[in-house]
């Protein structure tokens, strides 16, 4: 069973430039939107957005493109979630088909009742596209634990040498 969740919207004046290109805020919007619902899905849970790597934009997206978001939980800690948000623009008016357009990593969390940090059940691997993918989140979510611990201690050795 798939858990993939799809937005798509057609791109409209109001969410562009003076000159017609989408402003990236707008897409991180989709994206978080296309994330969070595809994170709640999964665990059936209110979440939140706890970290986003890196966006590159490799094409433009104008007014009148149609922009379609998908998103899948491809890890699962132990409160946590990694989702893959990819971003796909089609130009309406051209016979050509749709062209990726960015993608991202979200981290979403899952909160109890009470706004607290919740168990997710574990993540069904069935195929191994996904066995890949999870591996590889795996290993991103524990090289961000290490740089946190850097950068927590190096403020700790900062505030020390104040």
């Amino acid at each position: 069973m798939s858990n993939k969740i799809y937005l798509s919207e057609v791109m409209m004046p109001s969410q562009t430039n003076p000159s017609g290109n989408v402003h990236g805020g707008e897409l991180m919007k989709m994206m978080d939107s296309t994330a969070y619902a595809a994170a709640r899905k999964y665990c059936r849970a209110n979440v939140v957005t706890a970290r986003v790597d890196e966006l590159e934009f490799h094409t433009p997206i104008l007014i009148g493109d149609l922009v379609t978001c998908t998103a899948e939980v491809i890890y699962v800690g132990h409160t946590s979630m990694e989702v893959a948000v990819n971003v796909e623009v089609e130009v309406l008016e051209a016979e050509q088909g749709p062209k990726h357009a960015l993608s991202a990593y979200f981290t979403m969390v899952a909160l109890d009742r009470n706004g607290r940090p919740m168990t997710v059940p574990p993540l069904n691997l069935e195929t191994e596209e996904q066995k890949v993918a999870f591996e590889a989140a795996r290993q991103r979510h524990e090289l961000y634990h290490e740089r946190k611990k850097q950068r927590e201690e190096a403020r700790r050795q900062q505030k020390n040498s104040d």
